[in-house]
């Protein structure tokens, strides 16, 4: 399998972790950032890189603040020489899950601009990065999204707005950048263990037991890192702007 250079944001913990480790152990070099102090995370890519035998590294950056994404992409190509890959996972829950008629303006802000904004202008810079340094390898970006793009949580309306616009931003970038050899998909995960849902960790064990999906158990940050390599390898290269639900058959439509 081909190495590439990856660029995983969020992937300090939850989903990002699985997906930065699944990324490791396939052999590619990865780069993941996130809100965390530089020393503790640097440590970790240390540990990557000593463990796969694969460049690693982190870099400190508020993915909602568009002043980090150059400084943030500049280092990844000093250090790394080029961009292959980008995987958007870098995402939040609002901080109250208030019912609509209490959600604030703030609270939809800091959710659009974390889950959707900083995503969609890294996504057009980082692009404009892979296009002025071509290669010959498999280039593409990996939106994470949610089944919440199509299930309506009326306690967390922002989120749920956050991810339909996700989704469509997926479906933009994968008809622009199809011209310049650069995929686009979106992995749109389920009910996944991580800091995101321990909060509501009893709700869904008692929906899972229930039924709410077809495999019965929770989904697990590696599903998702597993997913993010087999895009990343190529599998799917003839699939740009494709959805892929990791949902344990949730979105599978019964009676």
């Amino acid at each position: 399998m081909e190495k590439l250079n990856v660029l995983v944001t969020g992937g300090t913990r939850g989903i990002g972790a699985g997906i930065v480790r699944a990324l490791a152990g396939a052999g590619h070099n990865v780069a993941f950032c996130g809100r965390g102090e530089t020393e503790k995370f640097s440590n970790l890519a240390t540990t990557l890189e000593n463990e796969f035998k694969i460049k690693a590294a982190y870099y400190q950056c508020d993915v909602s603040n568009q002043d980090d994404h150059a400084k943030l992409l500049d280092s990844f190509l000093a250090d790394f020489g080029s961009l292959d890959a980008l995987v958007n996972n870098a995402g939040v829950a609002p901080e109250v899950r208030a019912d609509l008629l209490e959600m604030t303006p703030e609270s939809f802000d800091r959710v659009m601009n974390i889950n959707l904004k900083g995503p969609f202008f890294l996504t057009q810079l980082a692009a404009k990065k892979i296009k002025d340094n071509p290669n010959d390898k498999f280039h593409c970006i990996v939106n994470i999204g949610s089944v919440s793009a199509e299930y309506a949580s009326v306690n967390r309306g922002e989120y749920c707005i956050s991810k339909a616009a996700v989704s469509m931003a997926t479906k933009l970038w994968a008809v622009r950048l199809a011209e310049e050899g650069i995929a686009v998909y979106e992995l749109r995960p389920g009910v996944i263990r991580s800091d995101m849902t321990g909060p509501v960790a009893e709700k869904y064990d008692k929906m899972i037991a229930g039924g709410l999906t077809l495999q019965k158990r929770w989904g697990l940050p590696e599903d998702i890192g597993k997913a993010v390599k087999m895009l990343l390898d190529g599998s799917l290269a003839y699939s740009t702007g494709q959805v892929i639900q990791i949902d344990g058959g949730l979105t599978v439509e019964r009676l």
